[in-house]
């Protein structure tokens, strides 16, 4: 150990680069595997409905003035047309219209109270249904029923939200009546004055927002028994197992043969497409952190790769630099083991190092990220692998300089340096 030492304390400035090197490469690296397992699992979560067969549908019908009885009757009158139309395809489970559904976008959320002057004591995402919205989103419920035909009204977006009855999802039942007495009890949406009853609660729906924040607000969501009677609307629809593709044509022509001069985007132009999958639809709603754990994944390799890039040039250096050195203890009786073993041993301390510098800048970075995004702490298991790794890789990198060196012949000792 003391000519290793002793080697190292000549070359400070490399050693220092290297060690640094490392790890700031080990803090970035470690940060960045965990964010993209976080980004994965967020992207993986399930959303509580039948993904695998449901499809929304976009429309417009142009020409009717939505703000006369008239008109809103002629919507109205639209709607169950073509609903029922929907319903009647062989393709076709069930169908309810709408304006937003899990991760479709369109986030809209209220304030709720337990009493009408009192605190909001949370927050909530609520999604317009009827009574056939369950089987149509595939959600079963853990208590409680279902919406009736007349209970569901109009809403024309202007007034103030306050249905009699509601479903809700489990977790903003717990959040709200912690003691599971949620069923029956009335609740406060913003500014209302008369109280909404939770008469059903699902196990499980997502907000229509990928990136709901906490994990409270990712799961705290509401159905009120309404429907939005204007031109533009959203009809969710669930197919029949394995009829996915075909009712994604026989949808589009069942609307068109109620009405010809309806809008359905086609999606080009870069126009949202007016019929998408549920698969689509997430795909959509994650595209953002996909790209982020791609981004991250490739910031990892380029780093990994300079620094073992680094470790071998500085080792490369080293080899030639020392040549005469390596040629006098090969002259006396240095095997060419022993010479691997040495510039091993001495990047293998330059690299431990660096780890114990960078596992502190590790959490440090953790804590940063914490505060600022809202993320988990960092697990030591991700420290760990990072160390591992980047030991290896060091060691990887500075193997073919040492093998470079134990080849350097002892009559190396007797030409000039």
């Amino acid at each position: 150990m003391h000519p290793i030492l002793s080697a190292l304390r000549r070359h400070k400035t490399g050693t220092t680069l290297i060690a640094l090197q490392i790890a700031l490469t080990l803090a970035i690296v470690c940060n960045a595997l965990f964010i993209i397992r976080t980004q994965f699992e967020q992207m993986g979560r399930p959303t509580g409905l039948d993904e695998q067969n449901l499809l929304m549908v976009a429309t417009t019908q142009s020409g009717i003035n939505n703000n006369t009885d008239a008109g809103k009757a002629t919507l109205d009158a639209s709607i169950k047309a073509d609903l029922t139309a929907l319903r009647q395809l062989p393709d076709v489970i069930d169908a309810y219209e709408t304006r937003s559904i899990p991760l479709s976008g369109g986030v809209w959320g209220l304030g709720l109270r337990l009493k009408q002057s009192g605190s909001y004591g949370s927050h909530t995402t609520y999604f317009h249904a009827d009574e056939h919205a369950l089987a149509t989103l595939g959600l079963g419920l853990v208590a409680g029923r279902n919406f009736r035909s007349d209970e569901i009204g109009e809403d024309d977006d202007f007034g103030i939200l306050q249905p009699a009855v509601i479903i809700v999802s489990k977790h903003l039942a717990d959040n709200l009546f912690p003691r599971g007495n949620a069923l029956g009890k009335p609740i406060y949406f913003t500014s209302a004055t008369q109280p909404s009853t939770i008469i059903g609660i699902v196990e499980r729906m997502q907000t229509s927002s990928a990136y709901g924040g906490t994990d409270n607000r990712t799961w705290d969501t509401t159905l009120v028994p309404m429907r939005l009677v204007t031109p533009s609307r959203y009809y969710v629809v669930r197919t029949r197992a394995g009829r996915l593709a075909a009712a994604m044509q026989s949808v589009p022509a069942a609307l068109y043969a109620q009405d010809p001069q309806r809008v359905i985007p086609d999606g080009l132009g870069g126009d949202e497409a007016g019929v998408r999958s549920f698969a689509q639809i997430r795909a959509e709603a994650y595209q953002g952190d996909r790209t982020l754990a791609m981004l991250m994944g490739v910031i990892s390799i380029i780093l990994l790769a300079v620094t073992g890039c680094g470790i071998a040039g500085l080792s490369s250096f080293w080899v030639g630099q020392r040549r005469r050195q390596i040629g006098v203890r090969r002259a006396l009786g240095a095997t060419r083991r022993d010479i691997v073993r040495y510039f091993l041993i001495e990047n293998a301390l330059i690299s431990a190092s660096g780890a114990i510098v960078g596992i502190l800048l590790t959490f440090e970075f953790s804590g940063w990220l914490m505060g600022q995004f809202e993320l988990t702490r960092l697990s030591p298991v991700y420290v760990l692998i990072g160390v591992v790794m980047l030991l290896l890789l060091s060691q990887g990198a500075a193997l073919g300089p040492a093998l470079r060196a134990s080849r350097i012949a002892p009559v190396e000792a007797i030409r000039s340096s």
